[in-house]
């Protein structure tokens, strides 16, 4: 993958990661976003292994990882999904015949359903990993989460991340090490905050969502998922008419983490089906 940015409007920094295996011209366009606190690199080597198939794209939302942290910005929902289509627009996958799919992790499971319903024409499919969209209040663990993020200890950090796995011995200290490292760096709280504000505070409205029911959907959940519990994936099921559950033994909440040969698989099998 190669490590790219852009500038969208008002000079705001995007970081991205891309790739297209061989430099081989492909209309396939396959587009990953991260969940809270977390950026394009969490992935792993997932984007660059479809990259044999697709045109792939891995990008730190703003506010996160390597991408601008403007204050003056809502990190809103909405207002990731408008820098979203600032973003392939700037980078020409968008309009004509072009299409994507979104594959979104929590967070960005929240935002790709959202970029989804304002611009259906441009989806191709959908991927929601462990996705966020319908929480009323913030879950236990994502308000231990909040103070990790307010309080970056070592101790802190490494309890919530341990809960996010289904066994704490995955968690490397250089995980924890590095989201200290990020949440400390200048500008780093402020989106963290307003992000999860909006993101716990707001539901997905069903007659929205709706409104993209016939897009072919896959939806994936770790089964010891502590953070989004299972229950959360109950309304995608009830309005999508297109759509595939796969349920991830031995997994939490980022099951690309710890089962990526098998989340792998799984999209590049769901990729390549016929609509």
């Amino acid at each position: 993958m190669e490590d790219k940015s852009i500038l969208l409007n008002n000079n705001i920094k995007m970081r991205y990661l891309e790739s297209i295996h061989g430099n081989r011209v492909t209309n396939k366009h396959v587009l990953f976003i991260h969940g809270l606190g977390s950026s394009a690199d969490r992935w792993l080597d997932i984007p660059d292994a479809l990259s044999m198939y697709y045109h792939t794209i891995a990008i730190d939302l703003i506010g996160f990882g390597g991408s601008d942290k403007p204050t003056d910005v809502n990190y809103t929902i909405e207002k990731f999904s408008e820098f979203i289509l600032e973003f392939i627009e700037k980078i020409g996958i968008s309009g004509d015949d072009k299409k994507i799919t979104l594959v979104g992790h929590s967070l960005g499971g929240y935002i790709a359903v959202e970029f989804a319903i304002r611009n259906m024409a441009l989806i191709e499919k959908l991927v929601l990993l462990d996705s966020s969209g319908f929480l009323k209040e913030p879950t236990p663990l994502l308000e231990q989460y909040l103070n990790a993020a307010n309080y970056p200890t070592y101790d802190n950090v490494r309890s919530v991340f341990e809960q996010l796995v289904s066994q704490p011995w995955k968690v490397l200290p250089v995980v924890v090490n590095t989201f200290i490292t990020w949440i400390s760096s200048p500008g780093a709280k402020y989106p963290f905050l307003s992000a999860y504000q909006n993101s716990t505070t707001t539901q997905i409205d069903l007659s929205r969502l709706k409104s993209i029911q016939d897009i072919p959907t896959l939806i994936i959940w770790g089964r010891n998922d502590n953070l989004i519990p299972i229950e959360h994936s109950k309304p995608f099921k009830q309005v999508f008419k297109n759509y595939k559950l796969k349920m991830i033994e031995d997994a939490g909440h980022a099951p690309f983490i710890e089962k990526p040969a098998i989340i792998c698989e799984l999209l590049h099998s769901f990729l390549s089906e016929k609509n």
